[in-house]
C-alpha cells in the first residue's frame, strides 16, 4: 500500500472540486448569499458574477475574435449582476426589483451602474473561452439611489432623552442573531420588545449609510466584536427573534434597548452606522 497516501490526497482533492467557485474569493466569516447568477457579499458590500465569452475560430482576425469574446463575457457578467441586483433587499418588505415598472428613472440609473461594474478577474482557457469575474459596489452611488428617503443628513438626526442613572457609553453595537434566520438588508431595523425602534433609518446619517452601509454583517461573533467598525467598546446584545415577512428586522430585549438609550453619546456611533449584525 505504498501509494495509499497519494491516493488519499487525490481523493481529498476530488471531493473539494465541487466546492470551487466563488468560495475561494471570500473569507469564511463573510456573509455571502449565492444564487444561480452570482453572489451578494453583504460583509464587503458587493455583488459579483462571472461571464463567459467563446472564442470564434472561424473569424480570420484572432485579435478581434478575442476582443469579441471578452466583450461577450463582460455582457454576460453584467446581465447576471443585474439579475442579482434586482433581488437585493432594501428593507424588510422591499427589493430593488420592485422598482421595475414603477420607477424607470431609478432602474435606468441602476442599469448604467451595472454596465460600469469592475472586472476583477480574467481567465483564458485552452479552448479559447474567456471567463471574467465582475463586481459592483452596493455602497456609494448605488446606496444613495436605493436607501430610504427618510435617512437624512447628519444635522437632521433626531435626539433622544437619556435614561438617568445608566451612564454607559459605547462605541458600537454588535447584534448576535445566529439561529434566528436573519436576512441581510440595506436598511435593517433593531427594535425593542414593544416594537419601538432602537436603531434604523431615523438614527443614522445618510453620509455614513451611503459610504459604508447602515450595518456590517459577519458570521463570527468574535470577529465582529473586534472589527474597527465598532471600535473599542461595543455593546453586544442577543437578538430574541426577527420581525416582519422578510426576517430582517431584529427584536432585542427591553433591558438591552435601555442600555443603548442610557447615554445620549450612544447616538454618535448610531449616526456613524457603527453596527454589525452577526448571522449564521
Amino acid at each position: 500500500m505504498k501509494n495509499q497516501p497519494a491516493f488519499t490526497l487525490a481523493l481529498m482533492f476530488l471531493l473539494l472540486i465541487p466546492a470551487v467557485g466563488y468560495c475561494n474569493e471570500y473569507h469564511s466569516q463573510e456573509v455571502v448569499e449565492q444564487n444561480t447568477e452570482g453572489i451578494i457579499n453583504w460583509s464587503r458590500g458587493v455583488i459579483q458574477a462571472k461571464g463567459i465569452g467563446v472564442f470564434q475560430n472561424k473569424l480570420p482576425d484572432h485579435v478581434k475574435a478575442r476582443s469579441t469574446a471578452l466583450k461577450n463575457a463582460r455582457l454576460d457578467a453584467c446581465r447576471k449582476i443585474l439579475e442579482v441586483t434586482k433581488g437585493i433587499r432594501i428593507d424588510d418588505t422591499t427589493v430593488v426589483g420592485d422598482y421595475e415598472g414603477k420607477n424607470d428613472i431609478i432602474m435606468s440609473k441602476i442599469e448604467s451602474m451595472v454596465k460600469r461594474a469592475e472586472v476583477v478577474k480574467k481567465e483564458y482557457f485552452s479552448d479559447g473561452t474567456i471567463e471574467v469575474t465582475m463586481e459592483m459596489n452596493l455602497r456609494g452611488g448605488f446606496a444613495q439611489l436605493v436607501l430610504p428617503g427618510e435617512i437624512r443628513p447628519l444635522e437632521s438626526i433626531r435626539t433622544m432623552v437619556p435614561v438617568k442613572n445608566l451612564p454607559s457609553v459605547f462605541t458600537g453595537l454588535v447584534v448576535d442573531t445566529r439561529g434566528l434566520g436573519t436576512k441581510p438588508v440595506m436598511a435593517p431595523k433593531i427594535l425593542d420588545e414593544s416594537a419601538r425602534e432602537v436603531y434604523g433609518s431615523a438614527f443614522v446619517s445618510r453620509e455614513y449609510a451611503v459610504q459604508q452601509g447602515m450595518s456590517g454583517y459577519s458570521k463570527d461573533l468574535a470577529t465582529a466584536q473586534n472589527n474597527q467598525r465598532v471600535a473599542d467598546n461595543p455593546l453586544t446584545v442577543k437578538g430574541l427573534r426577527t420581525e416582519g415577512i422578510g426576517h430582517s428586522d431584529v427584536i432585542i430585549s427591553n433591558v438591552d434597548a435601555c442600555r443603548l438609550r442610557s447615554a445620549s453619546e450612544n447616538l454618535s456611533f448610531m449616526k456613524k452606522c457603527r453596527v454589525i449584525i452577526v448571522v449564521e
